[in-house]
């Protein structure tokens, strides 16, 4: 009988192939801090508004180059289950918030880093986590007794979620515009607001433009160019005659019958062009197709008519213009929307011609569109990330009616909190309250460190204006402690940014046993 590691003489017993590995005790730490440790140094060097960019190769050849921590981590290609965990979480911050992703990762890596060394001195897991979660709660009530409602800040908002981007050059432009798109939507509804590439121009010369944009060709040239003040119809139904799903052949055996059967089907073609002209409608958008000789009549008519939309397009452009998706051309006069303007244009560049129909419906506008200039590339797709998670962030401010003070302000506010509470705490949670304070003064450490300042001195600087009574201070710009001003960020997008962190550093705690199929 073979001897058991323990000399029972029992033989052990496997559960598992040979390939599998089992790591436990001390191990498990070692292997969930170390892969959190080093998804934080992923992002650290980003982060605050003198982050550096990342350059991305992507497997598919592409390069890109950004700062956006979503961006960042969607990239990668982890494999260790903590890492997932992080990419996961990431995945949770942008999905209900839009931005605050690296803030949200620093703070998971740095809680684990802290659990590691308590973990290390003998800390059981659970009183690590129970700790963490008294911690929460005291900062959970220091956001609420610290936000403010959004009023006429929101421009501030849009603004603070675009600094440090590529977009900076433009910053006071593009803040002002995410503002104003955010005020004509209706019940701050973010995807009411779209994003088109100028292709020339810079950020600098965006505009906003209460309507839509099409990128689509003219099927007929000598449509008209230009229309102010128009009626618009939005059909899912063809303009053309029906097509027989069943194949039949038609005996025609004199020249009358003939022209009978071409005189029929031009009656139906005039019986469409009769109900257009009818309904009052200038443009005519359809999502399926139009007869050739329907965009002939309408055009000599001064009519505008677009088929072969696809069916989400058709629906933004009736969205946008206020009318009803009309899917019978009997019914197109009750279901017309307004518009102030459309304009066709013909952009020349590099890539050869492109079209482009404007579709301006003013300030009762469904669906705006901020027209991003800038070169087609990399950088127009990293101008469009940037203004779009400051839409996110302008948005949730306004739904919630709620920001507060960014710069790491609230951080230090809630370390120096959280200090006070563990210090009335007798039982070893206290060492993990304290732990807590620490990893979340790695916000403000960060914001100092990627400014080229010293972290340690910059952190004992900001803590002293706090503890004198000067709340309102933290890492400004330049990166030394001071009063922040103008920086706001959603009071949502930071609560669960703190939130989800913590959480995801407890439940990673949890873990006693690390089970690998593949060995590693």
């Amino acid at each position: 009988m073979a001897q058991a590691p323990d000399g029972s003489g029992t033989a052990p017993v496997r559960i598992t192939n040979s390939s599998t590995s089992v790591t436990s005790g001390a191990g498990v730490t070692q292997k969930l801090v170390g892969a959190a440790i080093a998804f934080g140094n992923v992002l650290r060097g980003t982060f605050g508004p003198n982050g550096l960019d990342k350059m991305l190769y992507k497997t598919n050849g592409e390069a890109a180059v950004t700062n956006d921590g979503a961006k960042i981590v969607a990239e990668l290609l982890v494999k260790h289950p903590a890492a997932k965990a992080f990419v996961s979480l990431a995945e949770s911050q942008e999905n209900a918030c839009g931005d605050g992703v690296t803030g949200c990762i620093l703070l998971a890596s740095e809680l684990m880093s802290e659990a590691g060394r308590l973990l290390e001195r003998g800390l059981h897991p659970l009183i690590l986590v129970k700790g963490y979660q008294m911690a929460l709660s005291h900062t959970v009530d220091e956001i609420e007794s610290r936000s403010q409602t959004a009023g006429s800040n929101l421009e501030q908002v849009a603004r603070t979620a675009l600094v440090g981007r590529s977009t900076e050059v433009a910053l006071d432009h593009l803040s002002k515009l995410i503002s104003q798109a955010v005020e004509m939507i209706p019940d701050s509804d973010f995807e009411r607001v779209r994003m088109a590439k100028a292709g020339e121009g810079t950020p600098a010369t965006s505009t906003l433009i209460p309507g839509i944009i099409l990128e689509k060709r003219l099927a007929l040239e000598r449509m008209p160019r230009e229309l102010n003040q128009s009626k618009v119809s939005v059909l899912s139904c063809p303009l053309e005659l029906e097509q027989s799903v069943v194949s039949a052949e038609i005996e025609i055996e004199t020249p009358e019958q003939y022209e009978r059967f071409i005189d029929a089907e031009q009656d139906k073609i005039d019986e469409i062009i009769s109900k257009v002209k009818a309904s009052g409608a200038n443009i005519v958008f359809s999502a399926e197709g139009i007869d050739s000789r329907v965009l002939h009549s309408l055009a000599d008519s001064g009519i505008f008519a677009l088929g072969g939309l696809e069916r989400p397009i058709a629906e933004d452009v009736a969205k946008a213009c206020g009318a009803q998706l009309c899917d019978h051309i009997g019914d197109i006069s009750s279901s017309l929307g307004d518009l102030a303007r459309l304009e066709h244009q013909r952009l020349e560049g590099s890539e050869g011609v492109k079209e482009r129909i404007i579709l301006e419906v003013g300030q009762n506008a469904g669906i705006v569109t901020i027209l991003v200039g800038g070169a087609d590339g990399v950088a127009a797709e990293e101008t469009i990330r940037g203004l779009f998670d400051s839409l996110r962030s302008t948005c949730l401010a306004k739904e919630d009616d709620s920001i507060i003070l960014g710069g790491g302000s609230l951080h230090m506010a809630t370390s120096l909190r959280v200090r006070e509470a563990a210090e009335n705490c007798s039982g070893r949670e206290r060492l993990s309250m304290e732990a807590f304070a620490r990893a979340i003064e790695s916000i403000p450490a960060a914001l100092a460190a990627n400014a080229g300042e010293d972290r340690i001195d910059t952190l004992l600087e900001l803590r002293s204006l706090h503890r004198s009574g000067k709340i309102d201070s933290g890492i400004t710009q330049s990166g030394k402690a001071g009063q922040i001003k103008g920086v706001w960020l959603p009071t949502y997008t930071l609560e669960h940014a703190i939130s989800a962190a913590c959480e995801s550093a407890c439940g990673l705690l949890r873990v006693d046993q690390v089970i690998s199929a593949r060995g590693d």
